[in-house]
């Protein structure tokens, strides 16, 4: 005797109607549920990724002679960058730390008293 198996929708827990490896109802349903599974959770970890994001932007646009772009902290700070947050950092042979959000990244130059920014474009970084 063969006995059918009811399947429930994770998202709506309607029957599943369809091939048998089949996991949603529907399109709408699927989406719904990764999309809910997907999203940041959290507000804290929602809201250093859009400063971290705003950050990297803010690199971005000013970097437009990649490597070659100095500014003060002051302008920096006016576009609303945000100096605690970075996704890493880089320390050269001669101790030079640069900070990167991404793969944009600015190091502090001391005695101009300006930041370089740079782009790391080394694709295993990123």
């Amino acid at each position: 005797m063969n006995k059918k198996i009811l399947r429930k929708c994770p998202e709506c827990k309607d029957e599943i109607i369809g091939r048998a490896d089949k996991k949603f109802c529907s399109d709408q349903c699927r989406n719904t549920y990764n999309n809910r599974l997907n999203s940041d959770t959290s507000n804290t970890v929602r809201n250093i990724n859009n400063i971290l994001r705003k950050n990297r932007r803010i690199l971005q646009d000013h970097n437009k002679q990649s490597g070659k772009t100095m500014l003060t902290k002051d302008t920096l700070l006016s576009k609303g960058f945000n100096f605690t947050y970075f996704t890493h950092m880089y320390t050269t042979k001669k101790g030079a730390i640069y900070h990167f959000c991404y793969e944009q990244g600015y190091l502090f130059l001391e005695d101009k008293n300006l930041y370089l920014l740079v782009e790391n474009k080394d694709k295993e970084a990123q």
